[in-house]
């Protein structure tokens, strides 16, 4: 992760989304986003407990929704229970740099695959919630959808009427997001180096509380996470402690919500 404060910029230009992140892509992974070092950090929690949730048969197949670089598409390669991943996303210049990170870890793997567990299937493919009607026939009647910091660019209908389209009955989502105190501030960008320009995508400040109510209207219930938990959601504020992990950019929202998480579980009927 970069150590170099926010960096100025010119101006502030809107794209559509998959453009945005299509420009994005090159340095997502490198430029000091310290909400997705947030989202890794909290994922060390939730990732584990979204498999325990998963209660159909084994092996699973689960979505990667909006997988952008690949970095939960890694994780879900690594579990043992899961026999296939199908990873989407809008941007092709995401995909792109997925792709090349999976096969960077394949390579480094290879000596260490056990020939007991046969390597979980991937499939990497171009999918826009906003545009597609239809979601893709090998996404569908899934155990388990993973979507991180990706409904702040979707309409919450669109987002979870698409989500309850892949999900099989009991079937378990995994979401995460920036948090509508943060989004109420600021939104998702990043500055071009080439150009000087603030690049920001399509952006919503959801609530929490709408949130719930939209995947209930779906029939996804929030699933309790923790003790103490209200609504099976999580929600984190940026402190003091916390900026030498996330970096310097991050010190400007000390004490502000940032992220909120949480599992959904689709109802059987």
């Amino acid at each position: 992760m970069s150590t170099a404060p926010d960096p100025a910029f010119s101006s502030i230009r809107y794209l559509p989304t998959n453009e945005a992140y299509d420009r994005w892509a090159t340095v997502y992974d490198t430029d000091g986003n310290f909400l997705q070092a947030l989202d890794t950090i909290e994922l060390k929690t939730l990732f584990p407990q979204f498999l325990r949730s998963i209660t159909s048969a084994k092996p699973w197949r689960i979505v990667d929704l909006g997988c952008g670089t690949g970095r939960n598409t890694a994780l879900l390669l690594a579990a043992s229970d899961i026999e296939e991943v199908i990873a989407l996303d809008s941007s092709k210049g995401m995909l792109e740099v997925a792709r090349s990170r999976l096969q960077q870890r394949d390579e480094a793997s290879s000596s260490k695959l056990d020939p007991a567990r046969p390597a979980p299937k991937v499939h990497l493919e171009v999918f826009d919630l906003l545009l597609s009607s239809a979601i893709p026939s090998i996404a569908q009647q899934v155990d388990g959808v993973i979507s991180t910091l990706v409904v702040e660019h979707v309409p919450l209908p669109v987002f979870f009427s698409q989500v309850s389209q892949m999900l099989k009955p009991g079937g378990v989502l995994l979401l995460t997001n920036m948090h509508a105190h943060m989004g109420g501030i600021s939104q998702a960008g990043f500055v071009d180096t080439e150009t000087g320009e603030k690049i920001r995508p399509t952006s919503y400040a959801h609530t929490v509380a709408d949130v719930l109510v939209e995947a209930s209207r779906w029939g996804l219930d929030a699933e309790g996470v923790g003790e103490g938990v209200e609504a099976g959601i999580q929600e984190k504020a940026v402190d003091e402690n916390m900026v030498k992990r996330l970096g310097p950019r991050s010190k400007k929202w000390v004490g502000v919500t940032c992220w909120f998480g949480g599992l959904f579980r689709k109802r059987a009927s």
